[in-house]
């Protein structure tokens, strides 16, 4: 037996999990008409596959018609959702993993215009700042309700074969009532801790009663609001000693902070450029404290530090769930001593950020999570050996050369700049951003075992590339700044990748006009005013910096508020024309009847990019597709075939950028969709 703590088994009451690592309850988003389904099966076994000792699903399924999800959750009121839940329970269980689920009630965390249009519930009036909603105040029978709701929902998921179930608590019903600043009841409900901590235990009262002692119960919980006037760590460690000598509940699952807004819940979940493991200690103290089986994620990427949290005691079961987003195969790979293959989660947050936005979770750099019905995880062999030249070594050349190297064929990529990462390498300078650069040293050091050859600071024309006699061309050249948007002054503007990568400086007094809304522009702009300048940027949308999102925008924000910018929608930059050493900038609205000027001395614009695609048209006469790609095949995942030239002797292809201006996500998908099946 292995002596790595994380490889250790753990007695959970009368369950033995595999070793120390879970996948906390979230939700990913992919239930369809409430229930999990065959992709949302799909993403869960995989991760049992992967070796993890528990899975929890929904984060978290709603047990009342008026808790409606805010996103796409699952429906825990519903007998209809039994049988789904059996199915993927027994095929979690089959790959020798434990599952449970989360329930809750929403409570104020949710809109009155959800689901049925019932009116919003909560111990108080007092609205959420996040979804807005102003709350009845709930009453005796409300409480009567919910509580058998609860037990109701957690009857229908012993039926459906889960080994458990977690309330979730923080932010949510169960925490307004726990918070003297959401709990405005009087007793027995309100006032003292005890009295605002009887619905907790009274829920789970009733669920113990329904479901019986075979069955683990925990809780996920706020211990330390960090808000004045709110639950604080005396509070929270008092609320832990309760909760454990209940007797009703089998472990503590440690939260710390507050998520009624952006900032809170970033603070709570940290994203990139933000410390790493922050409340690992605050969740030793609670262990500490009780003695009881204490679980805890929260930004814990790395296996290095998941091992410390065990070895050092601080918890007995360790969340990675981003970090299995990215890669659903860390435990095998500890097990197989392979720690340098896991794919490293960078903290980007795409996947969390797009569900509050209302789309699937996806992983900003493997295009397979949620997509495992489609896309492959580990990729099969090809029966025959081929040889495949990309040019361009962003995200998508080497997603692809990657995934072709992985099926065995003969890969060469040639990269016109000295260091692999294109725009990764680019936006990665910031410090913020550091950590995207893992996203391209990953592939790299997979394609590298694998044999791949590089050729960098070379500029590829077509003669190089029919020099490689290929069987398969992929351009992946990416894109350049698109900055020609004025009818007039186009020539007197920079780049918002100039002023990231340091060939311009910045003015003293800058606008910056951002229709692209991702982090190019606020890169720049946080660039310029730390130099010490004035800034303004300004977009043409209602919103500013729609692609970037609501987490990721917390730390710009906290950035930028203190600096000397401004933010300005709904104004559009038309022209520029100089004026000594000054520019004036002439702006309108796509609203109309609007003329302003500004006197600034640079004009930044972030208007994403123009494909490089001049070797793909050059090449595009001589292959066998010309460069066509069968959309039916590729959704399909069926090899191309499409002959258009009968004398071309390869097929061509081109991916992210090279072909309209994305994401890293979508350049990445690129490549792998189009590798797996060559």
């Amino acid at each position: 037996m292995s002596n790595d703590p994380l490889l250790q088994p753990f007695q959970l009451k009368h369950l033995t999990l595999r070793n120390r690592i879970i996948v906390t309850s979230h939700e990913p988003a992919y239930p369809e008409d409430g229930m999990p389904k065959e992709r949302y099966r799909a993403y869960t076994v995989e991760r049992a596959k992967g070796g993890v000792a528990l899975t929890m699903t929904a984060g978290s399924a709603a047990v009342s018609r008026d808790s409606p999800p805010v996103f796409n959750n699952l429906l825990a009121y519903k007998d209809e959702i039994v049988p789904w839940i059996r199915e993927m329970t027994d095929a979690v269980h089959e790959q020798g993993a434990a599952i449970m689920i989360q329930l809750t009630h929403l409570g104020r965390r949710t809109r009155w215009d959800k689901g049925d249009w019932l009116p919003v519930v909560a111990p108080s009036h007092q609205r959420e700042a996040a979804h807005r909603a102003f709350p009845k105040k709930l009453e005796d029978w409300d409480i009567e309700r919910i509580i058998k709701d609860f037990a109701d929902a957690a009857e229908r998921m012993k039926a459906g074969g889960m080994d458990g179930v977690e309330l979730e608590a923080y932010g949510h019903l169960i925490d307004q009532f726990a918070s003297p600043l959401t709990n405005e009841l009087d007793g027995p409900y309100g006032g003292s801790l005890e009295n605002r901590m009887r619905f907790c235990l009274d829920v789970f009262r009733a669920i113990r009663k329904r479901v019986g002692d075979d069955f683990i119960l925990g809780v996920r919980y706020t211990a330390d609001e960090r808000l004045p006037g709110g639950t604080d760590k005396a509070d929270g460690i008092a609320i832990s000693k309760l909760l454990k000598e209940s007797g009703l509940i089998d472990y503590l699952n440690v939260i710390r902070g507050h998520i009624d807004t952006d900032p809170g819940l970033t603070d709570v979940i940290p994203i990139q450029g933000m410390a790493n493991s922050p409340h690992l200690d605050f969740a030793g103290e609670i262990r500490a404290a009780t003695n009881f089986p204490t679980f805890h994620a929260a930004k814990i990427p790395d296996v290095a530090t998941a091992r410390h949290a065990i070895a050092a005691g601080k918890v007995d079961m360790v969340g990675m769930t981003r970090a299995h987003m990215t890669d659903p195969h860390i435990v095998r790979k500890i097990m197989e001593k392979r720690e340098d293959d896991i794919r490293p989660c960078v903290g980007a947050n795409y996947c969390l950020d797009r569900i509050y936005q209302g789309g699937l979770a996806f992983c900003i750099h493997n295009a397979a999570t949620g997509r495992e019905q489609t896309m492959p995880h580990v990729v099969a062999k090809a029966e025959t050996r081929r040889k495949i030249v990309v040019v361009g070594a962003g995200p998508a050349g080497l997603e692809a050369a990657r995934v072709a190297a992985e099926r065995g064929h003969d890969v060469v990529v040639f990269e016109a700049a000295n260091n692999p990462g294109g725009q990764i390498r680019l936006t990665a300078q910031s410090e913020r951003r550091r950590e995207m650069i893992s996203i391209i040293d990953w592939r790299m050091s997979q394609c590298e075992k694998r044999g791949v050859t590089f050729h960098f600071n070379t500029w590829a024309d077509a003669e190089t590339v029919i020099a490689q006699s290929p069987d398969v061309v992929i351009i992946a050249t990416g894109g350049l700044p698109h900055t020609d948007v004025l009818s007039k002054g186009n020539e007197l503007v920079v780049s918002s990748w100039d002023i990231i990568s340091g060939d311009v400086k910045p003015g003293t007094n800058v606008l910056i006009f951002d229709d692209a809304g991702d982090h190019a522009g606020l890169q720049a702009a946080e660039f310029i005013a730390k130099a010490g300048a004035k800034v303004e940027i300004m977009t043409p949308d209602r919103s500013f910096a729609p692609e970037v999102m609501a987490m990721n925008l917390v730390p710009y924000m906290r950035s930028l508020q203190k600096l000397d910018a401004t933010f300005t929608v709904t104004f559009r930059l038309e022209s520029a024309e100089k004026q000594g050493n000054q520019i004036i900038a002439n702006v309108g609205s796509d609203y109309g009847g609007v003329a302003k000027q500004r006197v600034v001395d640079q004009i930044v614009v972030n208007h994403g990019t123009i494909p490089l695609d001049e070797l793909y048209f050059e090449l595009k006469p001589q292959s066998r597709n010309l460069g066509e790609t069968s959309y039916d095949q590729l959704l399909a995942g069926e090899p191309q075939s499409v002959t258009r030239n009968a004398e071309g002797k390869f097929q061509l292809f081109r991916i992210g950028d090279a072909v309209a201006a994305r994401n890293t996500h979508a350049a990445i998908y690129d490549g792998l969709r189009i590798a797996k099946d060559l």
